[in-house]
C-alpha cells in the first residue's frame, strides 16, 4: 500500500513582503540605468531564504489585486480610509506609496511569472482574503508568510497552519502557532478575528467597540467564548457583565453586526486554477534572461536559481 505523501504549502502575503524589502534594502540597489529595484532584489532574497529554510512543496505568491475591496467600504466606510492619498493624479482610491517603489512592482510580477511562481490576485479581494480561501482549501499544512497580524485568525494546530511573520527580514522569523496566541493574546486563531473587532484596528480603519481594550476583549472572550456569546451576555440580565460594558457593547450593535464581514477573511474567493508546485527551472527563460539584463537581477536572482535547482 503506497503512502499518501502530504505536501506543504507556502502562501506569501506578497506586498507585506516587497513593503519590507523595500525598506530594508537600500535604495543604492539599481537597475544599470540608474532604476532603485531594491524591493525586486529584496524580495527575490526573501523567496530564497524562505524556500532555502522552510522547504515548501508548493509556494504562491499572493496579490492584492484590490487593496480595498468596494463591499468592505460599503460596510464600514472608514476601510483603510486614511491610507488613501488625499492628492493623487490617478484617483481617489489609490493608496499612497512611495514614489520609487510602485514602479518596481510590474516588474516583481514579471520576474515571478517568468521563474513560474504561482502568483495570485483575484479582482475584488485583498491578498488576505486569497490566502482564506487557499487555506481553507489546503490538505496538508501551510505556511503563511504575512508582516500582517490580521492573517493570525487562520492560524490551526490541527490542521497544520501557522503563520511566519518576519521580525528582521525574513531570517528571524517569529512562528506563530496556537500556544503563541493564547500567551500572547489569551485567543486561539478564530478568537483573534474577534478580539480584533472588538478592539478596533486603527491601521485598518476599525474603530472597535469604544471603551474595549485587548484586554478587556481577550477577558471577555475568555468568559463568553465568541463574539456571539459576548453579545447574547448582553441580553443576560444574569450573565457577568459590567454595567459599564454591557451599556458600551449594547451601544456598539450596529457595528457588531456588520464588523465580522470585514474583519474576517473571505474563505470562498473564486480562485484561478494554477499549478503551485515550486518550479525547479524557469518557465520562460528568455523572458527571465531579459528581464535579468534589463533591470540587472544579478546574484539575487542567481542564488534562487540555485536553491530551486536543489
Amino acid at each position: 500500500m503506497m503512502r499518501k505523501v502530504t505536501r506543504r504549502l507556502m502562501l506569501l502575503d506578497t506586498a507585506s513582503l516587497y513593503f519590507r524589502a523595500y525598506f530594508g534594502v537600500p535604495d543604492s540597489v539599481k537597475a544599470p540605468d540608474g532604476t532603485p529595484v531594491n524591493a525586486v532584489r529584496g524580495l527575490l532574497d526573501f523567496i530564497d531564504r524562505l524556500v532555502k529554510d522552510h522547504h515548501p512543496d508548493d509556494l504562491v505568491a499572493c496579490m492584492d489585486a484590490d487593496w480595498r475591496p468596494h463591499w468592505r467600504v460599503e460596510l464600514i466606510p472608514s476601510y483603510k480610509a486614511h491610507r488613501v492619498a488625499e492628492e493623487h493624479a490617478a484617483g481617489p482610491d489609490e493608496e499612497e506609496v512611495p514614489d520609487t517603489l510602485s514602479p518596481q512592482v510590474p516588474v516583481i510580477e514579471e520576474v515571478l511569472d517568468a521563474l513560474g511562481i504561482a502568483r495570485v490576485g483575484v479582482d475584488g479581494y485583498e491578498a488576505d482574503d486569497v490566502i482564506g480561501t487557499f487555506t481553507t482549501r489546503a490538505r496538508g499544512p501551510v505556511d503563511i508568510v504575512t508582516g500582517d497580524r490580521d492573517l493570525y485568525q487562520l492560524v490551526d494546530d490541527a490542521r497544520g497552519v501557522r503563520v511566519l511573520y518576519p521580525l528582521r527580514g525574513v531570517g528571524t522569523l517569529q512562528l506563530t502557532d496556537e500556544a503563541f496566541l493564547r500567551e500572547k493574546y489569551g485567543v486561539d486563531g478564530p478568537g483573534y478575528a474577534d478580539l480584533a473587532l472588538l478592539r478596533g484596528d486603527p491601521s485598518d480603519g476599525l474603530p472597535g467597540v469604544p471603551g474595549i481594550g485587548e484586554k478587556t476583549a481577550a477577558k471577555l472572550l475568555a468568559e463568553f467564548g465568541d463574539l456571539a456569546g459576548i453579545m447574547a451576555a448582553v441580553d443576560d440580565p444574569a450573565s457577568r457583565l459590567s454595567p459599564a460594558q454591557r451599556k458600551r457593547l449594547d451601544a456598539a450593535r450596529p457595528y457588531v453586526a456588520i464588523a465580522p464581514r470585514v474583519v474576517r477573511v473571505a474563505a470562498d474567493v473564486p480562485l484561478p486554477v494554477v499549478d503551485p508546485a515550486l518550479p525547479r527551472a524557469p518557465r520562460d527563460p528568455a523572458a527571465l534572461d531579459a528581464l535579468t539584463a534589463r533591470w540587472g537581477l544579478g546574484g539575487s536572482l542567481e542564488r534562487l536559481l540555485g536553491t530551486l535547482r536543489r
